[in-house]
């Protein structure tokens, strides 16, 4: 099962911390592993493109693992535009869930 937990400061969203597999299909073919994979890495990409500010990133040796926080410091306009593009891919990550719910599990800290 893939693990998300929301990391939150002061109810506004900070970063993500993903852990697991799916095990939905295959090895190259699990279709929730490769969604959970592009939305997340999406965002930290995005974060990075359009805040001009790079996450604390940490991932794992063989997959499965994916930690990112926003550094602190940033400016408000930058922390409100990353904080949007977290709280769009937590809405991507629900979706997934909805439809693949023995596959993942969100919870927020």
């Amino acid at each position: 099962m893939i693990d998300v937990k929301m990391i939150r400061s002061n109810g506004a969203v900070n970063g993500f911390e993903i852990s697991g597999h799916a095990e939905s299909g295959p090895y190259g073919h699990d279709l929730v592993c490769a969604a959970v994979s592009a939305v997340s890495i999406g965002t930290v990409n995005a974060i990075e493109r359009l805040c001009h500010t790079e996450p604390h990133v940490e991932q794992g040796g063989e997959g499965g693992y994916l930690k990112a926080i926003l550094p602190s410091g940033l400016t408000e306009d930058v922390a409100e535009k990353a904080r949007i593009l977290l709280e769009g891919m937590l809405v991507s990550l629900e979706t997934i869930e909805h439809d693949y719910q023995q596959y993942i599990k969100i919870t927020h800290r």
